[in-house]
C-alpha cells in the first residue's frame, strides 16, 4: 500500500510541476495595463478558471492527500515508544574517591617522600634531573 502512495505522489508531482509549467502567467499580460490589450485590470482578464487551473487544483489537493498518506506511514514505522523524557537514562551518581599521591622510590625504600626534597614537587609534575636519573637507575 505504502509502494502504491510513493508512484502516486511522484506521478501527481511531475504532473503538478507540468501543469503549472504550462498555464499562462499573469504577468504576461501586463502590457494590457497600458494599452496594447482588451483587458480591464492591471493582471489581465479575471474570467472564470479554464481547464488548466482547475486540473492544477486538483493534483495539488492529492499531493497534499498522498503527502499525509506517506507521514502516517512513516509514523506507524517508527512509532516512538514514548516521550523523549521518559527514553532519557540517567546514570547513577558515584561517590568520587580522593586521589592519593604515588610514592617515588628515592634512596631510602622505606621513606615515604623517597628523598629529602618535598612532596610538592613530585606532586606538581616537575622533578629535578638528578632525580630522574636516580629513579631509572634504581628500577633498572
Amino acid at each position: 500500500m505504502e509502494t502504491l502512495v510513493w508512484v502516486v505522489h511522484v506521478i501527481v508531482a511531475i504532473a503538478l510541476i507540468a501543469l503549472v509549467l504550462l498555464q499562462h502567467g499573469k504577468g504576461a499580460d501586463m502590457g494590457a495595463a497600458f494599452g496594447s490589450g482588451s483587458s480591464g485590470s492591471l493582471f489581465g482578464a479575471s474570467g472564470s478558471a479554464n481547464f488548466l487551473s482547475r486540473s492544477t487544483a486538483i493534483l495539488a489537493s492529492l499531493f497534499f492527500l498522498t503527502s499525509l498518506g506517506l507521514a502516517y506511514f512513516g509514523l506507524q514505522q517508527h512509532k516512538p515508544a514514548a516521550s523523549v523524557l521518559q527514553r532519557v537514562v540517567v546514570p547513577a551518581p558515584t561517590q568520587a574517591q580522593p586521589a592519593t599521591p604515588a610514592q617515588v622510590p628515592g634512596k631510602d625504600a622505606g621513606s615515604k617522600a623517597g628523598t629529602s626534597r618535598s612532596n610538592k614537587q613530585y606532586l606538581s609534575g616537575r622533578m629535578p634531573l638528578a632525580d630522574v636519573v636516580e629513579l631509572v637507575d634504581t628500577l633498572s
